[in-house]
């Protein structure tokens, strides 16, 4: 009720009704009167039911409008924005250039700092200019700017008596609630300037590349002709002269209130105003759409369209526009066996960061489905999987310079399935090995005798501990779990590759630096925590032996692309038996690289040799460009960690470690070559 009688205090107010002294001043008899006080019972009800009762909260005046939400790179660039149907930025007005706000006042309300919200003066010179004028410039609304604010926040477009009464009560509630300082910036932030774009901020970013700080005073004139009628006077209208023409008027109408001069204006209109071409929206769109998904799954920040938010993210764009060229480039030449795409990540492991993610070698391809991200995908790692299970036999004591017997065997069947018979991949054994040499070398055999000792079970709770998430339930896997049978995500081998590459350090991989909301104030920042999960001498021992160039020569010769000449770098490459998945990933103390060539639809590839063709070029292309520019990065040997002499050889052990190896050097039953 307390409402009601001030809505009506202020109607009566400022409309200037003088009802209470007319019923004082007119001497009516009995029966007058009770028509006149039913009258107004009646019409105060009618008033109430038709016009007050659902008249919205003007409180609401001062909540944000649907803001756009942008993921920017590390750098600030903009990679996309993602809008409900409005693409708008929040700008305060201080940030507005004095000659947009000069221009809007000048062609929207001459008399916006005179005026109480409603403009009567207004109204009738909008009427009589309507009316004389005979050309495509003739329409001129009556509505104040506040009055413009007020439709564009809380009413619709429809056209009837009723809906005009409610604008005018709550544009004389809004001028009572707000400064004309807040009142400009809302309308500046509300209104539209063509298409989907919204906010002055918007508006100059897309017409001009700018921000609207850094427009010109013809800029400025041209943006503020736009709100009137977006969809006519837009320049990529059916009539894009009269962008020009309505920017013309707006010029004309400065003068006319004393804003510029004669001659300024001249000069402004002879000034040719450039409008960029529409511009590609998105860049890096695999890592945008996985930056939204994680956005909602992890931090709560659903229905970001609306938000206003803005993501900073770890992405460097020089990086991705380089993986990305690579990722296309080279699966472009291998199109012929049958591998139609490929993907990379890189990944700066000190800080977690993604710095490119390329999930498809083209995002926009129909034929081989581009918006399939494969980074973020299950598919088979293959051999790649393989430094998990020696992981876990240096857990179980045993040394990289233990020896074991690369040689036929079949597991006996279990549960009704076939026996198991692994092979190794080039069909050929090479006897009594090294841990060092079989798993530079990846060999089949000894991979799956180790698990063996093992046990699945202790593997699946090592990788699930150094981040793999995908292999729940464990009824699935059996021994060929040590060649990749189970489905793993890029993003998160690389997860746990990184702790390799930090010497047993799991440092959690966030692409998001920060969440800023719209008023620039921090909901969240990144930061670096990290936590041992792997000791760091047995880390140090399998990065020394998968970047050892000798210990994987038998099977990929002495110059395979898994050699980055001056540069130490561990790799670990994986092909799928069926040919479906092709790997391989690669890190330094500072930084991880994976690729991985395929069919999204898991058809086999007709060839690809790992350490030649397929994923390892991609790799080697990307991880070479990184390091050009930097010095060589050695892992620092841990405590307890040291090199002695053991069967004529001099490597790195644990302490102890070597007392158990059993000097045997391998001896090879056929001549291996190739992968």
């Amino acid at each position: 009720m307390i409402r009601f009688l001030g809505l009506i205090k202020i109607v009566l107010v400022s409309i200037g009704w003088p009802f209470l002294k007319i019923i004082k001043s007119i001497r009516l008899g009995r029966i007058l009167t009770v028509i006149l006080i039913a009258g107004v019972v009646w019409g105060g009800g009618w008033f109430y039911s038709e016009i007050l009762r659902d008249l919205p909260n003007v409180d609401q005046i001062r909540n944000p409008p649907k803001l756009s939400t942008k993921i920017l790179d590390k750098n600030g660039k903009i990679l996309y924005k993602f809008y409900d149907n409005e693409n708008r930025s929040w700008t305060p007005i201080d940030k507005i250039p004095e000659s947009l706000q000069q221009a809007t006042i000048a062609i929207e309300d001459k008399d916006f700092y005179k005026h109480h919200g409603v403009s009567i003066k207004g109204i009738i010179t909008a009427l009589v200019y309507n009316f004389k004028k005979d050309d495509e410039e003739k329409l001129r609304g009556g509505s104040t700017i506040t009055q413009q604010l007020v439709k564009n926040v809380f009413l619709t477009n429809e056209k009837s008596w009723k809906r005009k009464i409610k604008e005018v009560i709550l544009t004389l509630m809004v001028e009572k609630e707000l400064s004309k300082k807040e009142i400009l910036e809302r309308y500046f932030n509300q209104v539209g300037y063509g298409g989907e774009v919204y906010g002055v901020q918007e508006a100059a970013y897309r017409y001009f590349g700018k921000n609207v700080w850094e427009i010109n005073l013809a800029e400025a004139a041209f943006l503020a002709g736009l709100p009137a009628a977006p969809t006519s006077y837009s320049p990529f209208g059916a009539n894009p002269q009269l962008a020009s023409l309505r920017q013309k008027h707006v010029i004309e109408e400065m003068v006319q209130t004393g804003f510029i001069s004669k001659e300024k204006s001249e000069e402004l209109i002879a000034t040719k105003i450039e409008i960029i071409k529409e511009k590609k929206d998105i860049e890096a769109p695999h890592f945008v759409f996985y930056i939204r998904d994680l956005l909602q799954q992890k931090y709560g920040f659903y229905d970001i369209g609306r938000l206003g938010l803005t993501i900073k993210t770890t992405l460097d764009d020089r990086v991705q526009k380089m993986a990305e060229k690579v990722v296309q480039q080279e699966v472009d030449k291998v199109g012929g066996l049958r591998i139609s795409n490929g993907a990379a990540l890189v990944v700066g492991v000190k800080t977690g960061d993604i710095l490119a993610m390329v999930g498809s070698k083209d995002y926009y391809s129909t034929t081989i489905d581009g918006k399939y991200n494969v980074t973020t995908a299950l598919r088979q790692p293959g051999s790649s999987i393989k430094p998990i299970n020696y992981l876990l036999a240096l857990k179980n004591g045993k040394s990289m310079m233990s020896t074991i017997d690369d040689s036929p065997i079949t597991y006996p069947s279990k549960w009704g399935q076939k026996p198991y018979t692994p092979q190794n991949y080039n069909g050929k054994y090479m006897g009594r090995v090294t841990l060092k040499t079989a798993l530079a070398s990846s060999l089949n055999i000894p991979s799956v005798k180790l698990l063996a000792e093992n046990g699945v079970n202790n593997m699946i709770d090592l990788a699930s501990t150094m981040g793999i998430t995908t292999w729940g339930d464990r009824s699935r896997f059996g021994l060929a779990l040590a060649l990749g049978s189970g489905e793993v995500k890029m993003t998160e081998i690389s997860q746990a590759y990184s702790i390799f590459a930090n010497t047993g350090k799991k440092v959690e991989i966030n692409p998001i630096i920060s969440v800023d909301n719209y008023l620039g104030e921090s909901l969240f920042s990144k930061e670096v925590e990290e936590k041992e999960v792997v000791e760091p001498g047995m880390a140090f021992l399998i990065n020394n032996a998968l970047s050892d160039n000798d210990a994987r020569t038998p099977i990929f010769g002495a110059n395979s692309k898994l050699k980055i000449a001056n540069k130490t770098v561990a790799v670990k490459t994986g092909t799928t038996n069926n040919l479906k998945d092709n790997w391989c990933l690669g890190w330094t103390p500072s930084f991880l690289v994976a690729a991985w060539v395929g069919n999204n639809d898991s058809s086999p590839m007709s060839w690809v040799a790992s350490g030649i063709s397929g994923a390892t070029p991609i790799w080697n292309r990307i991880m070479t460009e990184i390091l050009a520019d930097k010095a060589d990065e050695k892992w620092e040997i841990p405590m307890g960690v040291y090199k002695a002499t053991v069967c004529g050889k001099e490597d790195y052990f644990m302490s102890g470690s070597e007392e158990n190896v059993k000097c045997q050097m391998p001896q090879l039953t056929k001549e291996t070559n190739g992968q």
